[in-house]
């Protein structure tokens, strides 16, 4: 397995215990790009990082869903389905950090 892969499957199980209704096989190029996030920003991610980063996603599958908006447009509800995400990977990186240290 590639260190990009490992580190999406760590943010995919840091998620939470049914973090997205498909699962890692068909979510994998998402939690990849989260993994990115993790290299990129590590702590300091954001959950409209974590937004901006499914809408590039989700524009794969038909760029029509109703939260493909900029984050500031969201409805505060919204917003919140981005904070596991988000949580999972500053934990996923901070543990990395501590990894390397």
């Amino acid at each position: 397995m590639n260190y990009i892969d490992e580190l999406a499957g760590d943010i995919y199980r840091e998620s939470g215990p049914n973090p997205q209704p498909l699962g890692w096989y068909e979510d994998r190029i998402l939690y990849r790009i989260y993994a990115v996030l993790a290299l990129a920003k590590g702590e300091s991610v954001t959950n409209e990082d974590v937004h901006n980063a499914w809408a590039a996603w989700a524009c794969e599958d038909n760029g029509t869903h109703p939260s493909l908006i900029p984050f500031d447009d969201l409805e505060m509800r919204v917003r919140r389905l981005d904070e596991p995400y988000t949580m999972a990977i500053r934990r996923v990186a901070a543990q990395r950090a501590a990894d390397i240290q």
